[in-house]
């Protein structure tokens, strides 16, 4: 019988997921507002769906941001 390795798992990094979410949602915002300008090209160009995707991004971190400020208050997280 073929010996049987054993993975090593490494130890969990540790990071600032709120510093993380908080850049992410900035970015998305800032690729909104930058789109902006551009809504009537980007609608003649069938790519309209680049704007709602920005928008999405940046309201869905902000719930995701809500969320983690929420479970930081109740002692769940760092």
């Amino acid at each position: 019988m073929p010996e049987q390795r054993r993975l090593v798992q490494p130890p969990p990094v540790q990071m600032n997921a709120r510093r993380l979410v908080a850049v992410g949602t900035a970015l998305w915002f800032v690729a909104f507002v930058v789109l902006l300008p551009f809504y009537g090209w980007l609608g003649r160009h069938h790519h309209r769906i680049w704007l709602w995707t920005c928008l999405a991004g940046w309201i869905l971190g902000i719930i995701g941001w809500s969320i983690m400020m929420r479970h930081r208050k109740l002692g769940r997280t760092i």
